[in-house]
């Protein structure tokens, strides 16, 4: 009984947001996108338009892709941006013979393929929030 098993070569690329991760995997493939198992289409749209930004920016090329995106951490809006990166990243890399690939995603928006840096700033005491602090009395 003999199994020949091939052996894929798969590159795993991720992209963060906030306290959210994505990571993404990209293989030839006729266009299948698969977020955290369940197919793009069947998302809500907010997350759909968010996280499809990067797709519609390589145009027919997708069609040659097949991606696979899971994320975990943070809120649903912070993994779509997440995701949105880390696709950004994996396309760039996988159509490396495209250079204008590249600046037609940093025109669109830099932080695609750069990412954002900002943090949630964590409470100090003394109030409710990070800067608020309580109402001062002087009478």
């Amino acid at each position: 009984m003999e199994m020949s098993t091939k052996a894929k070569l798969v590159k795993i690329y991720s992209g963060s947001r906030k306290k959210a991760k994505a990571f993404v995997m990209i293989e030839p493939g006729t266009g299948i996108i698969r977020y955290n198992g369940m197919l793009l289409e069947t998302l809500p749209e907010h997350i759909q338009s968010i996280v499809s930004i990067p797709i519609k920016l390589i145009g027919d090329k997708r069609f040659s892709v097949n991606i696979r995106i899971k994320t975990k951490g943070g809120g649903v809006i912070g993994q779509a941006y997440a995701a949105a990166i880390a696709i950004s990243r994996a396309v760039v890399d996988y159509f490396k013979d495209e250079k204008d690939l590249k600046e037609k995603i940093l025109s669109y928006d830099r932080h695609l393929l750069i990412g954002d840096s900002r943090q949630k700033e964590p409470k100090k005491f003394g109030g409710p929030g990070a800067r608020r602090r309580e109402q001062k009395s002087y009478r």
